[in-house]
Formats: structure tokens, sequence, C-alpha cells
């Protein structure tokens, strides 16, 4: 199973939500027929869209406290999505090491992020909130 590749397909669905504003439904059919994923991976896929949408004003929440003299709208689509998948994961998922959830967020910022600073961002934002949202579990 590649997990790797069902992260990407997560987060093409959830940058489809984002900046297209459709359904999670649509952006996850999508997003999957794009791809032959087996059928552990797409469910893979589902529950991380579904959830990190449903949870999305939290992770939201807690991007926001640490972004140093920025706005949550004004990250690009990539990096704030990004970061909403690897929260996701690092809170709800405990059956995923929190390193490969990181890990996966900046190999993929390095990939899709709009800048070469993505990663280094990504990754501090990732390292400030990570404390604070294993402590309250939110």
């Amino acid at each position: 199973m590649s997990r790797r590749l069902a992260r990407e397909v997560a987060f093409k669905a959830l940058f489809q939500v984002d900046v297209g504003k459709c359904r999670s439904e649509l952006a996850l059919r999508h997003s999957l027929e794009d791809y032959n994923l087996e059928e552990s991976e797409q469910k893979f896929v589902h529950e991380l869209v579904v959830g990190a949408e449903q949870k999305r004003s939290v992770l939201d929440e807690l991007i926001k406290k640490y972004l140093v003299k920025w706005e949550i709208d004004r990250l690009s689509a990539v990096d704030r999505n990004l970061l909403r998948l690897a929260l996701f994961e690092i809170i709800y998922r405990p059956d995923i090491p929190h390193a490969v959830s990181i890990n996966e967020a900046l190999e993929l910022a390095k990939k899709y992020g709009s800048s070469g600073e993505a990663v280094g961002f990504i990754n501090g934002v990732l390292d400030r909130a990570i404390g604070e949202a294993l402590e309250n579990k939110t």
C-alpha cells in the first residue's frame, strides 16, 4: 500500500475543496478517478479528507496560533492544506507516527510548494503546533 500516494490524493482533494469551493465528496471523486488505488488506499484517502474537513475549524485555529505576523487566508493554498492534513494525522490518527506525518507533509511541500521556503515554513509551524496539539488532543 502506498500511503504516500494516498496522502497526495487527499491533499489534492483538500486543495480542490479549499480553492474550488466544491464539496468534499466531489473533490474526492475527481481526485480518486485519476489514480488506480487499492480499496484500502481509497479508504485512507477518504478518512483523511472527510476528517480534515470535519475538523477544519479546529485545525485552522491551531495553525493561526503559530503563524508569526501572518494570516491563514494569506497562506498559499498548498501550505494551508498541507498543514491541515499533517495536523489532522498528528492529532486524530494515533496509528500514524508523528514523524511520518511531518515528513510526508514536507515531501509534498517540496513537490507542490510555491516557493523554496515552503518546506521550512511548514516544518516551523508544525514544530510549534505539535506540542500543544498533542497536549490538548483537540
